[in-house]
């Protein structure tokens, strides 16, 4: 039997040894999206979960500030934004009372005509002046309170100063909130670059912060809580596709709405197995470029069993961004010996200037490879670049599959055509 992954557009076909037993290769479900993006939106803000309507909690003589993710999603914010300002003219405040801060977290900062194209020009016209970056760095940001967990809570001092904060997002799944969205706006989206240091580098490692989970996942109750420590009062969360288009929206109470999107994307993206297989063969697809790329093999490690082997296809075409976090994982440091040092504030100089999301790959990553076996199946990366990672290299996928063979003549085997969509859910 032949079987297939999503490939640079396209499909990859290969076959397998009959003596392997393949419990998926189910792919991710095909749905349809919303015609009218306008409709959307203003039916989800008139049925707000968990929380009155929007109109309803602003107040004449507020001061509103409404966060953005930046241009890393491809949330709608452009459609978005008219219908809330509309909504809080109608409460009684006027756009001059309102702000917009880009929730960027550790991310670059937009340039003003990214900014404009993110915000659309209406609302980029409206809150002329009042539309920023966050800036994860400034001495400004204020210190609102700790976590019942310890963590600091600093953050923009627009948001600390508002009277009425609202977030505009996206939900989907995330290897270590469970799912993005939600209170992700506020951790990491405008906390201080030490406060979300604080977060990520504590919690990164707990077995509970993982792929589809939010009830007794750390990394995600504790962003939840700074959400609540910030007064972030209403969100509105996008699900959408690898197109680019939106599927559904949600809005309402943040951790509420958030739930409830979370529940509908894990439906779209499960992929049951029986039992961890000992062998993942998953492509990167949709997610195909730069460091997006990784994200079907973390998806893959919450699936396969320890010690096992993960073929990790990705063409790396477009691997540019990856190759400070190559050359990084190449030290010889454990995962362990490496989170330690991220702990003490011990960043290479030349790291600091990306995100703390992107640095703490490297513990991950030597993490994956003391854990399992990784074949990289890549056009572009050299074979020297791939075992900088501690990974073995592949030009093709049936030499891969023809390598792992050799070693386990029986496997259990699971592929995932679109791994950078999937959920693995172990029953």
């Amino acid at each position: 039997m032949s079987y297939y992954l999503n490939y640079e557009g396209g499909r990859l076909d290969f076959s397998l040894p009959s003596s392997w037993n393949v419990l998926t290769c189910q792919d991710c479900s095909t749905v349809s999206v919303v015609e009218d993006v306008e409709k959307e939106i203003a039916r989800a803000l008139d049925n707000p979960i968990g929380s009155p309507l929007l109109e309803e909690l602003a107040k004449p003589g507020m001061d509103v500030v409404v966060l953005f993710d930046d241009n890393q999603r491809p949330t709608p914010a452009h459609i978005a934004f008219p219908h809330i300002l509309n909504r809080l003219n109608k409460a009684g405040i006027p756009d001059e009372r309102i702000s917009g801060v880009c929730a960027l977290g550790t991310h670059p900062p937009l340039s003003l005509e990214q900014l404009e194209k993110k915000v659309g020009r209406e609302a980029f016209r409206r809150l002329q002046g009042r539309i920023s970056n966050h800036d994860p760095r400034s001495k400004e940001n204020i210190l609102v309170g700790r976590t019942n967990k310890g963590t600091m809570v600093e953050v923009n001092r627009l948001v600390a100063q508002a009277d009425l904060v609202i977030g505009i997002g996206e939900c989907m799944p995330h290897p270590y909130s469970g799912f993005g969205g939600g209170c992700k706006i506020i951790m990491p989206g405008v906390s201080s670059y030490r406060a979300v240091a604080d977060h990520h580098y504590t919690w990164m490692r707990n077995r509970n912060s993982k792929l589809n989970l939010l009830e007794g996942n750390p990394f995600y109750e504790d962003l939840a809580e700074a959400g609540r420590l910030s007064r972030l009062s209403f969100k509105l969360d996008f699900i959408m596709n690898e197109k680019h288009e939106v599927i559904r929206a949600f809005a309402g109470d943040p951790v509420a709405e958030h739930r409830k999107a979370s529940e509908y994307a894990a439906t779209l993206y499960m992929i049951p197995l029986a039992r961890r297989p000992d062998v993942v063969i998953t492509s990167a697809a949709p997610l195909e470029i730069g460091v997006n790329a990784t994200k079907a093999l973390l998806n893959a490690s919450f699936a396969v069993r320890m010690g096992g082997t993960i073929i990790w296809v990705a063409s790396q075409k477009n691997a540019g961004p990856i190759m400070p976090l190559i050359e990084q994982i190449a030290t010889r440091e454990s995962a362990n010996e490496y989170h330690h040092r991220l702990l003490r504030g011990d960043v290479p100089d030349h790291l600091k200037g990306f995100g703390i999301s992107f640095i703490m790959m490297v513990v991950i990553f030597k993490e994956l490879s003391e854990k399992f076996t990784v074949i990289h199946v890549t056009e572009a990366l050299t074979k020297e670049q791939v075992e900088m990672m501690n990974f073995t290299y592949s030009s093709n996928l049936d030499e891969a599959v023809s390598a792992t063979f050799a070693k386990m003549p029986l496997a259990d085997v699971a592929i995932f055509p679109s791994g950078g969509a999937s959920i693995p859910d172990i029953r």
